[in-house]
């Protein structure tokens, strides 16, 4: 008899959120980790003497109440993850065109401060405010409803782009580009991303937002703690090679120290292509895995981690969004001369609360296709060579000179940074081509980019950013989603409702 009712391979959040749920309703439980740090996108490093987070930098909709609060007590993270809630009347700036717009707090605020900048457009942000709202009322999952059938989203918003939503809004050019703004949230592409990823996101984040103090691996950390307490186990360093099935169901996994091991289910937290590529069974459709290996991931990053000199920069309590070009759509199709086209400069919180006001790090994220470092792609960490590392050396000091034109002066106070490429991204995270949000749905071919907690293995389940939605909520609902395969999905809602 297999010694686990369930083995969850990968360690990013959605096979920790999975963990602590099935431990906690009675499974024997075995994660797998291949990295030594547990946590994919909630994982960080330090550099210069301070902690970088790399994935995960800012939550929303953690205020009492709300959904994100609900999660955070269900998963017994609100002791243990400290939050800083960002400037209300601005929590994301977007610099278009050499002038400044701001994102707020609450819808009503939301409206107010944008229709400042647009004060003809007021009546048309309300509906805008009002139809995001509208649309994420419709999803039941994201507002702990009891679910009576197998439909979280519905089909107007998973069929219809997020241009033709904001075009319907305002015929307004500048307002429909700052209303896209925070666009590098989701990597969004015109004509294809579906609306519900942007109104989830946006409502997620317009009702409150935060840092994380102190780095996202806290988040990673609560959560193996309270899994082992609840008797399940993590095996950091122990990378699956290998997915072993019968001719009926998945077996065990091979590592790749040689142990083989059993589980009565299997729950992989690796990307959908990585996770066909560890499985050779008659039980996968060549159909399948044709459709898998071609499914089209959103774009990756160039990220710049910087340190600041001590007391010298003031604390950006907002999130500041660059666009160079007209069309905030057109960011991905830069060349090597115009690169970088936007830029995404945050300040992380600092663990003094902020007595000083002062910043002591930055990242600051730019888009990168994976084209750029394909050449290096059979490297390692730490081993790619000279070039590469020039590579990023020119890479960097274009991006900090972009920086310094809305922030003069601001070069001169860095005492160190290093960088990461889509190289970075991929060895670290296991993304495909260090793609920051994995599969890139298509609003035209819903259901061929739809990738489902099922598999045709009828014990082994997905999750992660690649199931329903990326970012913190749509991996916890992805992960609930999942584990709704092993009881019922309202036993779940109803212990977050009376947690």
């Amino acid at each position: 008899m297999a010694k686990y009712d369930v083995v969850i391979i990968g360690s990013g959040l959605g096979g920790l959120l999975c963990g602590y749920i099935l431990v906690k309703n009675g499974f024997k439980v075995l994660i797998l980790e291949k990295n030594r740090q547990i946590g994919g996108c909630l994982q960080t490093f330090n550099s210069g003497g301070v902690k970088f987070d790399t994935g995960m930098h800012y939550i929303g909709s953690m205020d009492p109440g709300q959904v994100m609060h609900r999660f955070f007590r269900y998963f017994s993270l609100l002791e243990d993850v400290k939050l800083q809630k960002l400037d209300e009347d601005g929590y994301d700036v977007i610099s278009y065109k050499d002038s400044i717009y701001k994102y707020a707090m609450g819808f009503g605020n939301f409206v107010d401060v944008l229709s400042e900048s647009f004060p003809a457009e007021r009546q048309h942000l309300k509906t805008y405010v009002d139809r995001i709202q509208e649309i994420a009322l419709e999803s039941p999952l994201y507002n702990l409803m009891e679910i009576e059938q197998n439909v979280f989203l519905k089909i107007e918003s998973v069929k219809s782009s997020i241009n033709e939503f904001i075009d319907s809004i305002t015929k307004n050019t500048t307002l429909r580009n700052v209303l896209v703004g925070n666009l590098p949230l989701y990597a969004g592409k015109k004509d294809i991303t579906p609306l519900y990823i942007h109104t989830l996101i946006n409502n997620f984040y317009i009702q409150s937002a935060y840092r994380i103090v102190g780095g996202s691996d806290c988040i990673a950390s609560s959560l193996a703690t309270s899994i082992r307490k609840s008797g399940g186990e993590i095996m950091t360093q122990s990378e699956v090679v290998k997915f072993n099935c019968d001719s009926e169901k998945m077996t065990s996994v091979l590592l790749k120290n040689g142990e083989i091991i059993e589980g009565k289910r299997f729950i992989s937290n690796i990307h959908p292509q990585a996770t066909i590529d560890k499985i050779d069974t008659s039980l996968i459709r060549n159909a399948t895995r044709v459709r898998i290996s071609n499914l089209t991931n959103s774009i990756s990053n160039f990220t710049v981690y910087i340190t600041f000199r001590k007391n010298r920069v003031k604390y950006m309590n907002s999130n500041f969004y660059y666009y160079a070009g007209n069309d905030v759509w057109e960011c991905e199709n830069y060349t090597s001369e115009n690169w970088p086209l936007n830029y995404l400069y945050m300040h992380q919180a600092p663990v003094d609360d902020n007595a000083s006001g002062y910043a002591s790090s930055a990242v600051l994220i730019g888009y990168m296709r994976y084209d750029e470092v394909e050449q290096w792609e059979s490297t390692k960490v730490n081993r790619r060579g000279v070039e590469y590392l020039e590579f990023k050396q020119r890479k960097a000091e274009k991006l900090l000179s972009s920086l310094e034109k809305s922030f003069p002066g601001i070069m001169s106070e860095i005492e160190s940074y290093s960088t990461s490429s889509p190289l970075t991204y991929r060895d670290y995270t296991a993304t495909k081509e260090g793609s920051m949000y994995g599969v890139l749905r298509d609003k035209n071919f819903p259901t061929q980019t739809l990738v489902s907690q099922r598999t045709k293995i009828p014990n082994l389940y997905m999750t992660g950013q690649n199931i329903n939605s990326h970012g913190i909520l749509g991996v916890t609902i992805g992960a609930i989603v999942t584990c709704s395969e092993f009881m019922g999905i309202n036993t779940i809602i109803n212990d977050i409702k009376n947690c």
